[in-house]
């Protein structure tokens, strides 16, 4: 069965994170994604170990499991970039591809004759995306902008962490590069969105601006807009939510868990659990905003029950009531946990480098019920598919690419 973007080729300039991570989306529904690299030396995230790829010895590979993350179902080619004959590469793939990704900084690929105005002349159909830190105009345009720092220019560390005053208090980034993610999500949307327009109304190509800063303060979401509104600043929570309560952490006899409380009915049953239903009818405690504003008392009388009992006896008897409940799991809890393996969201894969021995990768969540996403592709090793695609895409001759080679353009 042919994947949904099987009619698609991509090709990916982008290194690190946020552009990797849209185009191993598009390469996961099936487009065809020629990644190139810096010839040697490769993805800046190649040498982001350890953790690295172990062989059948137990012996390290030089893959590393940063890269490995972010580059599935892609192939590797090699290329000089500053050499007029590697521009000259760059610019017949994409008279022959429907999407360039890259986050060069601002400027630098025009230097080469490589930008979006320079290859609409060879594809006028191109849809070329850039991801910069902070956007192709502004003041900051020409700062260079990594997620973390992104996370706190953008607000999100001063929503993150335990609030100031108490143990441990202070700004917190989040434990997964989030900027990076959700600015490669929303790249993948607006490639796509440019693509069904080009493909429905008449051609055309597109020139696509995606700042890291952008999306992060787009993705400050519910925490902006209480902003905007009040314009009250909002503070740290800690794991508490800012207009839903009780929606946190509690401590159990033995652990935590988590109690997401989202309206009065599930307030009603959680205190009918408790085996005390007039906490429920407390005039303090009746709806939501009145939760909000005693949000001390309330969250006291949840500590105090949610103590009685150890978090799997809560865990089995708040999830039949239809109270959301659940454990704070570590990564290994959490790939092992019933669900996670009936969704199969680990999935072996061969790779060269491991002797064809499986390395395991983590799932697309996307689920297609008529065509599945196919793992057959791992990521590639370094330069893996050089002299396929010059040869199959650009029928250049072997004695071509080898002079290519002896150039040290590839």
């Amino acid at each position: 069965m042919s994947a949904a973007l099987s009619h698609l080729r991509v090709l990916d300039m982008s290194r690190i994170l946020a552009g990797p991570w849209a185009s191993q989306t598009l390469a996961d529904l099936g487009a065809e994604v020629i990644k190139i690299e810096r010839p040697a030396k490769g993805d800046d995230t190649r040498a982001w170990g350890p953790p690295f790829l172990k062989d059948q010895q137990g012996r390290d590979t030089s893959e590393t499991a940063y890269f490995l993350c972010a580059n599935r179902g892609k192939k590797s080619l090699t290329l000089d970039i500053a050499a007029t004959a590697g521009q000259d590469i760059i610019r017949r793939l994409a008279a022959q591809s429907d999407v360039l990704i890259e986050n060069f900084k601002v400027g630098d690929l025009a230097r080469y004759g490589l930008s979006y105005e320079d290859l609409k002349q060879v594809n006028p159909n191109l849809i070329y995306c850039s991801i910069t830190g902070f956007g192709q105009s502004g003041p900051f345009s020409a700062q260079a902008g990594y997620d973390f720092m992104i996370q706190g220019t953008g607000g999100l560390m001063s929503l993150t962490g335990t609030p100031d005053g108490m143990p441990g208090g202070g700004p917190q980034k989040v434990g997964v590069p989030v900027a990076d993610l959700m600015t490669g999500m929303y790249a993948t949307v607006a490639i796509l969105a440019a693509l069904t327009r080009r493909d429905r109304q008449g051609g055309g190509g597109e020139y696509i601006d995606m700042a890291l800063f952008d999306c992060q303060l787009a993705m400050l979401s519910n925490q902006a807009q209480n902003y905007l509104i009040s314009g009250t600043v909002p503070r740290r929570y800690g794991n508490a939510h800012p207009n839903v309560v009780p929606y946190q952490a509690f401590p159990t006899q033995d652990g935590h868990i988590i109690v997401a409380i989202g309206n009065d009915f599930q307030f009603g049953k959680f205190c009918e659990a408790a085996g005390e239903p007039a906490v429920a009818q407390d005039p303090r405690f009746l709806t939501n905003a009145d939760r909000v504003r005693n949000r001390e008392a309330i969250v006291a009388e949840m500590e105090r029950m949610v103590r009685r009992r150890t978090t799997q006896e809560w865990l089995e008897d708040l999830g039949p009531r239809g109270v959301p409940c659940g454990p704070i799991n570590t990564v290994q809890q959490s790939f092992a946990h019933p669900q996670a393996v009936h969704r199969g969201m680990q999935v072996d894969i061969e790779h060269p480098a491991n002797a064809h021995a499986k390395v395991p990768l983590v799932a697309n969540p996307i689920r297609f019920s008529e065509h599945p996403i196919a793992y057959d592709r791992p990521p590639p090793l370094l330069g893996e598919h050089t002299r396929q695609v010059l040869h199959e895409v650009l029928g250049l001759s072997e004695g071509e690419v080898q002079a290519l080679s002896d150039a040290g353009v590839l």
